[in-house]
């Protein structure tokens, strides 16, 4: 009877726990919950053992709708692919596949937006682009390497961006990681205060 006892005590405490952990994970909105179940998993985290471990969850700006705008997307048909500067000796081919520009604001801004010729022979991302940003938050709030933000080929000549969804290169949490410098020309001389913030070490 008391092993009975002892057992359910022990199976409802088991429970109670890994609720709590899950609750703990940090997220207001869907990007928020995914990436944060992400880096949480070992088989998708690019965090240290050690940090995951201690893991609950990213920094994040708080959710803006002001950073979701809508861009006029420029095909640049003509561009060569060139090799694009990472953190190591790695150097991956791309190329500027357009150019966006949209207001933020008041303020009119341009990026440029990529495309890796490599990741395009692989199923599923024939379609992908890149766009990776720099803007005035770098070294203080957020990471000081820029952060990037995935996209797929607009079937238009309209795209949304939506900010809220800017995250860090891997190489913010692990230094095994080798990740695409930021072009200059894609420097934003704002603060874009949304997407996740610099890694805090728990």
């Amino acid at each position: 009877m008391i092993k009975n006892y002892l057992l359910t005590v022990l199976f409802l405490t088991t429970i109670f726990s890994c609720a709590q952990d899950k609750k703990t994970l940090l997220g207001e909105t869907e990007f928020q919950k995914k990436i944060n179940a992400e880096y949480k998993d070992a088989t998708t985290s690019p965090l240290k053992d050690k940090d995951r471990k201690h893991f609950r969850g990213l920094d994040f700006f708080k959710f803006d709708s002001t950073y979701i705008v809508k861009a006029q997307f420029k095909r640049t048909p003509n561009e060569r692919p060139f090799k694009m500067k990472t953190t190591t000796t790695r150097l991956p081919e791309y190329v500027k596949y357009g150019e966006l520009m949209f207001n933020l604001k008041g303020e009119n801004f341009t990026l440029n937006i990529y495309q890796n010729q490599g990741l395009i022979k692989k199923e599923g991302f024939e379609d992908y682009l890149f766009l990776p940003f720099l803007d005035e938050t770098n070294g203080i709030e957020s990471y000081g390497g820029g952060r990037y933000l995935d996209a797929r080929i607009p079937e238009g000549d309209t795209f949304i961006i939506d900010f809220n969804t800017a995250y860090n290169p891997y190489c913010a949490y692990n230094d095994k990681y080798s990740c695409p410098l930021v072009p200059r020309k894609n420097y934003l001389k704002t603060r874009i205060e949304a997407g996740v913030k610099a890694f805090s070490k728990y």
